[in-house]
């Protein structure tokens, strides 16, 4: 099929252009770009864009699903029509399933399950350790060759040195990617918020921030001695952006990813006990917030990511010290990126780069551009639409969102994935 996207406002990150023209996709591959309001010759299909924006499609790097063994909260196929709903054409799956992904045929039988649906793109991240219990070092290499995008225990804090230090020196032999929470876990064991006057008032087992600095100090020695490559996964304080910042001049081979909830929301958002606002990590006061926003736009932080983490009602309505952490965020991320665009300043090419060129560079993908020669993965949307976010209606079976109710801009008129509209058209 050869379809051109004409008369669109071109978003391209990865070249830094923001301005008029077109887009031409011949089978799955983009053909050529234009800054043109049309492409000169074509006389196939034509999608008249009016103006809207049409970026490379989003990729999100860390998506959670039930499948396998948990499939009431997320199966493969409604986590996908959720993406592809928000713009989303790739995500990154969370390796914490029953059973974990922690071997080379649970890493190929997912993403063999994920590419049938035919959908968006659907890539798995291997679980570092056995069984994610922070022992035995899963086989990284294997798992790889099997098409694991990086490396991580998710949720869970990989507490031995020793053991966090062999998995980065294995990784350092392929040039894996590894990613790790920052977090130290005797510290944070049982909190549920972070240590302030506001926690203290609502009478919340908290934690002080200074727990995310002390494992993020470990871990990037550690990178810094061994020559890894560390994705800090969704780093949410002040503190902690300083140390990274050090490490990044020491030229430490150091990345950080940042869940689109900590730039959205701080601590007074958990209300009278909100349970939609229960994350991991906790949210932040209202300065660390503001200081993410700063290194996302100065580049300090490199990921933006949903951390989507689906979770039926019956986990979620407890009190608030029993529920579950986390919350769907897929589907809505582009229209949260958009707040950060029209409410905080920052321009479409910052709050787009670590949603589709900075990913895509760090995984070696060769999506997240509008280029010839890359894949047609494509979003168009009109940045300035009003949208309702109303989480019944939303594609996840989980309705855990804590923009329910919320009025933002930023509206998904279609998502294509390798030269294919799947959402939208």
């Amino acid at each position: 099929m050869k379809t051109a996207f004409v008369n669109a406002r071109l978003v391209d990150p990865a070249s830094g252009y923001d301005g008029p023209g077109s887009v031409l996709v011949i089978g799955d591959e983009i053909v050529q770009v234009a800054h043109t309001p049309t492409i000169e010759g074509h006389t196939g299909d034509t999608v008249h864009c009016g103006g809207a924006v049409l970026a490379p499609g989003l990729i999100d790097l860390r998506v959670k699903t039930g499948e396998p063994g948990h499939e009431p909260k997320e199966t493969l196929k409604s986590a996908a029509k959720a993406a592809a709903a928000g713009g989303v054409s790739t995500v990154v799956l969370q390796p914490d399933t029953d059973p974990a992904l922690d071997e080379p045929a649970m890493v190929d039988f997912v993403t063999r399950r994920a590419r049938a649906l035919g959908l968006v793109n659907m890539l798995v991240a291997g679980a570092a350790t056995r069984g994610l219990e922070g022992g035995r070092i899963a086989e990284l290499g294997l798992m790889q060759e099997a098409g694991a995008a990086y490396f991580t225990d998710a949720d869970r804090v990989i507490v031995n040195t020793k053991v966090f230090r062999r998995i980065l020196t294995y990784a350092k032999g392929f040039d894996a990617l590894v990613a790790h929470r920052p977090m130290d876990p005797w510290l944070a064991d049982g909190a549920v918020a972070t240590a302030s006057q506001l926690s203290g008032w609502n009478g919340l087992p908290a934690a002080p921030a200074v727990a995310e600095r002390i494992m993020l100090e470990r871990d990037l020695a550690l990178a810094e001695s061994v020559g890894a490559r560390l994705l800090v996964d969704q780093i949410s304080t002040a503190d902690a952006l300083d140390s990274l910042k050090r490490a990044k001049a020491r030229g430490v081979k150091a990345f950080a990813s940042c869940s689109i909830n900590h730039l959205s929301f701080n601590e007074v958002d958990l209300g009278d006990y909100r349970t939609f606002f229960r994350l991991d990590p906790p949210l932040r006061p209202e300065e660390d917030r503001q200081a993410l926003i700063e290194a996302v736009r100065d580049g300090l932080i490199d990921v933006i990511v949903s951390a989507h983490a689906p979770a039926p009602a019956e986990d979620k309505r407890r009190p608030f010290s029993e529920a579950a952490p986390g919350a769907i965020g897929v589907e809505t991320l582009l229209p949260a990126l958009m707040s950060l665009h029209h409410e905080a300043g920052l321009s479409l090419l910052e709050v787009l780069r670590p949603v589709t060129s900075a990913p895509a560079s760090l995984l070696g993908l060769k999506s997240g551009r509008l280029a010839e020669g890359a894949p047609a993965d494509l979003v168009l949307f009109d940045p300035a639409a009003p949208v309702v976010i109303d989480a019944a209606k939303l594609q996840s079976k989980s309705k855990n969102s804590p923009f329910d109710g919320r009025r933002l801009q930023g509206k998904v008129m279609r998502t294509v994935v390798g030269g294919r509209t799947v959402f939208g058209g």
